[in-house]
């Protein structure tokens, strides 16, 4: 049995996003993969009418963006059918790396406290293995957790709930909080997940001294390795430690430790914890504009894929090396690894993608040929209804047609899926 690092991955929005992809495939690296055993936990969102559809869109960004298979761990409620619960947890027991994300965080520890479910979570921290938690979940594995859809949405008063508490023992008793840079209220202060100023000010107030809040901005990651004691942060934001309101900042790209988050709450407030080092301000500057333009990168290779345009894709690889090139010594070692972990991975997809148009071109080309055999003798004859007709179909199957004087060529425009 091999020995596994102890990895906490905190994302604070967008974790099924392209953004975010360089933090999973961080923890992915950290655990020897892809592939690694991964486990999807549903529940925080099991109440939602639309929980088969997150749950597909979030086992589709597994295997087409990570290249790494993730199985679901279904239990929505703590009254599933015993045999589901079982299977349930049997899958988290055996993943090596746990991904929960959206939701409700009240309604997931309604659903977990007085279940296996903690305990298994916590085994993954003590014992070796990945949690990835983002938004709901973020939530939970703080001591203390804000109760976000009955304060925001329902209008309860502000209060704090027990939290399962995965923290303390490694020296942060912490109120976890994700979308803590949220803007979406614009007319109205929605950050510190859509507490606002007034409201975290009441509930900091009524925080045990030896608790601190630990905030997570959106799009952006906090890896804890538990084993090294490091702290890594990725992403377009930063990391805030407050207490008794006084924060301090750790942005992207920032070297730390867990010790350094515990004394930006409880010892000194200087910055001790920045890369002392000459052009460490610079570094912190070039990974926000690195981490944007691989983000670019990325959107523009998936949009070129989904319509099998290769030489499109092609040049969105080559883009992201020129940016590789471009930025030098202006970014952190973290965010030039996830550059060139995602050019890898980007080259892999590309060799797959020709792969599969090879493939695919070569059992329907004499299908396609008998097809413009009758598109070009309608043409002849001038039926062009009937020829356009051919050419529509032939399209909403994928293939593109190109005519010009002398003859009509054909190409795949659209990445089929194996259903």
């Amino acid at each position: 049995m091999r020995d596994l690092p102890r990895i906490l991955a905190v994302m604070g929005s967008g974790e099924t996003t392209p953004s975010m992809a360089p933090a999973h495939r961080a923890v992915l690296a950290r655990l020897g993969g892809p592939p690694v055993r991964a486990a999807l936990l549903d529940t925080p969102y099991g109440f939602q009418e639309n929980a088969a559809d997150i749950t597909a869109a979030a086992v589709d960004y597994f295997a087409t963006r990570l290249r790494n298979p993730i199985s679901v761990a279904s239990l929505r409620s703590r009254d599933a059918d015993p045999l589901e619960r079982q299977a349930a947890l049997a899958r988290i027991r055996d993943a090596d790396y746990i991904f929960s994300g959206p939701g409700s965080p009240s309604y997931a520890l309604r659903h977990w406290l007085g279940t296996e479910v903690p305990e298994l979570l916590a085994e993954k921290l003590t014992k070796g293995g990945a949690l990835v938690t983002a938004s709901a979940v973020a939530l939970t594995i703080g001591r203390l957790t804000v109760p976000v859809y009955e304060v925001y949405k329902v209008g309860e008063e502000p209060r704090w709930l027990a939290g399962l508490d995965l923290l303390s023992r490694f020296g942060l008793p912490v109120a976890l909080i994700p979308h803590y840079d949220n803007a979406e209220g614009r007319g109205h202060d929605t950050r510190f997940c859509f507490l606002g100023e007034r409201r975290l000010r009441r509930l900091e107030a009524e925080m045990p001294d030896d608790t601190f809040i630990l905030g997570v901005d959106e799009h952006t990651s906090l890896m804890l390795d538990l084993g090294t004691g490091r702290a890594t942060i990725r992403g377009r934001g930063g990391v805030t430690v407050r207490r008794a309101a006084q924060s301090v900042v750790f942005p992207a790209g920032a070297q730390a430790t867990i010790e350094d988050l515990r004394s930006a709450a409880f010892g000194s407030r200087k910055r001790a914890w920045v890369d002392s080092a000459p052009g460490a301000d610079r570094k912190a500057g070039g990974d926000s504009v690195l981490r944007s333009r691989i983000a670019e990168c990325e959107q523009a290779f998936d949009a070129a894929l989904d319509q099998l345009d290769l030489g499109a894709a092609a040049r969105s690889l080559l883009a992201l090396d020129e940016v590789v090139k471009e930025m030098g010594g202006s970014a952190s070692n973290s965010s030039d690894n996830d550059a060139r972990s995602s050019l890898h991975t980007m080259v892999g997809r590309l060799a797959q993608a020709s792969e599969a148009v090879a493939e695919r071109a070569e059992l329907v080309a004499p299908l396609t040929e008998a097809l413009l055999e009758v598109r070009r003798a309608a043409r002849n004859r001038r039926d062009f209804a009937a020829a356009d007709a051919i050419r529509d179909r032939l399209l909403a199957l994928g293939l593109e047609l190109q005519d010009s004087d002398e003859q009509t060529t054909w190409s795949l425009r659209k990445l089929w899926r194996r259903r």
